[in-house]
């Protein structure tokens, strides 16, 4: 069964910028590492701190392969420690998805 993880980001307002260059670096690093990348989604009108991004894959264990690729993966890394170092996003939270099919 394939799954769509649905993660939802909680930004500081100020560090929009900030959390627009890290999305940036995961269109590359995603693909790469095996997520289908659906996309991310940054505030436009209305709230302007919170985030989305949706991310596919084949299945659950297709999922966990892929986090341990991230895990390895030297930008991958580099942008996880950008997101620490400069502390734009404040909560993440990940929810797993599937698509309803007749």
């Amino acid at each position: 069964m394939a799954i769509t993880v649905f993660i939802r980001y909680q930004l500081d307002p100020f560090k929009r910028a900030m959390f627009e260059q890290y999305s940036k670096n995961w269109l590359t690093i995603i693909p790469k590492c095996g997520g289908d990348l659906q996309g991310y989604w940054m505030p436009h009108e209305g709230t302007n701190n919170i985030a989305f991004a949706l991310i596919s894959f084949e299945s659950l264990a297709a999922y966990e392969s892929y986090r341990a690729r991230l895990r390895a993966d030297p930008e991958g890394m580099a942008n996880f420690a950008y997101a620490e170092e400069n502390k734009f996003i404040l909560a993440e939270e990940r929810s797993f998805l599937h698509k309803v099919v007749a």
